[in-house]
């Protein structure tokens, strides 16, 4: 009792208490509590307590200017792979003979110092006896002005609806190569902009392979535990004991190689999903071995929910960031895995165009030692990987609710 202080007011008489002044914890409000500050909230307070979770999610990721950008870039290149015959200025395997290996040509948008439509000069031509090569020089003599919404190379959008409108397409009798042809006097910007419909779809085809592996295999094992996840672990690292780079080769040598090019492109995309499921379902696995203990989860256990519905509806969405984050790290992944399966020339062929069997073209030394421009299609690879890099890192730091 020595600790309070009972004592009467001045003017009311009425009885007040003191408590001893303890430290307060900084995350505590010192202000008093009042019923009604609810009711007096500014409508920008109001909107933010108010708000979804999704909301708040999607506020906190527009403060990551990077993962913002490269989020812009992905949907840029997602929305292209919907009409690349539209985009290219050219057609797939449209060649032009007249010009093998010719290099990129550069745009110019003034003439004779004033501004002029847009324009590239022609080549003019001549046979190296000694390196046995053609070398071209452009000609300022020969501007050849670019057309844009023009009538070019006839094409069928998706295979489906036939059509000639292009973006952009070379003046009458004229060549437009901003990125070069390549030994069969193809449009390597052409050829990349085909590629990405190919390169950008297997990776998310492989993910959702993969990740519905993951979650189930991995939902299962930290779920049940015991000897189903024993089970479920020794054959997890059977086959992470394999070779990555060996184990493609030989399944990819197992896809009969009279198969038309569709079944090989989703042979080799169920192969890459296959693979890439064991470290999602390790991450799973142990994420739901600590959570299966927690309360919420032991109430809807009791309450009679089923395992499916505890998985899916309780747990996954616990750990939604790491999901998330391992989903944008994934897709680069299976980019460069098919990536590399056809620069071996074991995954994708001819006719099927991707970034992958575009470089494979640029094996030989020589070759790129000579017509570097060959090797343009990295780009747009490393373009890739890095813009699902940045967007998973934002993805998960919005989705985290601890961030």
């Amino acid at each position: 009792m020595n600790d309070v202080n009972f004592s009467s007011g001045p003017a009311e008489g009425a009885r007040t208490f003191a408590v001893p002044a303890t430290p307060v914890p900084h995350y505590v409000s010192r202000a008093p509590f009042d019923p009604y500050a609810v009711d007096r909230m500014t409508p920008a307070q109001e909107r933010f307590y108010r708000a979804a979770p999704i909301v708040l999610m999607w506020w906190r990721f527009r403060r990551h200017k990077v993962a913002v950008a490269s989020g812009i870039l992905l949907i840029v290149f997602y929305i292209g792979i919907l009409f690349c015959e539209f985009l290219a200025p050219y057609g797939l395997d449209s060649r032009h003979t007249d010009f093998i290996y010719a290099p990129p040509q550069a745009v110019h948008f003034f003439s004779d110092g004033r501004l002029a439509w847009p324009y590239v000069e022609g080549f003019d031509y001549h046979l190296d006896m000694t390196d046995l090569r053609r070398v071209y020089t452009p000609d300022p003599k020969k501007p050849e002005p670019i057309r844009f919404l023009c009538r070019g190379d006839s094409y069928s959008w998706w295979g489906v609806v036939p059509g000639g409108l292009h973006l952009a397409c070379p003046a009458q009798g004229g060549t437009l190569f901003l990125l070069g042809t390549d030994r069969l006097g193809r449009d390597m910007l052409s050829r990349i902009i085909y590629g990405a419909r190919i390169s950008l779809t297997v990776g998310l085809v492989g993910v959702a392979i993969s990740f519905t592996l993951g979650i189930l295999i991995g939902g299962v094992a930290g779920y049940y535990g015991g000897w189903t996840d024993l089970l479920i672990q020794r054959g997890i690292e059977v086959v992470q004991s394999f070779p990555h780079l060996p184990l493609w080769m030989a399944l990819a040598a197992i896809l009969p190689v009279t198969w038309s090019p569709i079944l090989v492109y989703f042979g080799i995309t169920i192969i890459l999903g296959m693979i890439e499921w064991t470290h999602l379902a390790r991450a799973v696995r142990g994420k739901l071995l600590s959570l299966r203990e927690e309360d919420f989860c032991t109430a809807a256990v009791l309450m009679g929910a089923r395992p499916a519905r505890i998985i899916g509806r309780h747990l996954l969405p616990s750990f939604m960031s790491h999901l998330i984050a391992s989903a944008t790290l994934t897709v680069p992944s299976m980019i460069l895995g098919e990536t590399a399966l056809s620069f071996l020339g074991l995954g994708l062929r001819a006719p099927i165009t991707s970034w992958g069997v575009l470089l494979s073209e640029a094996q030989n030394i020589s070759v790129v030692a000579l017509y570097p421009w060959l090797m343009l299609p990295v780009i747009p690879v490393i373009l890739t990987v890095l813009a699902f890099n940045f967007l998973g890192d934002g993805l998960r730091d919005a989705a985290d609710p601890y961030h």
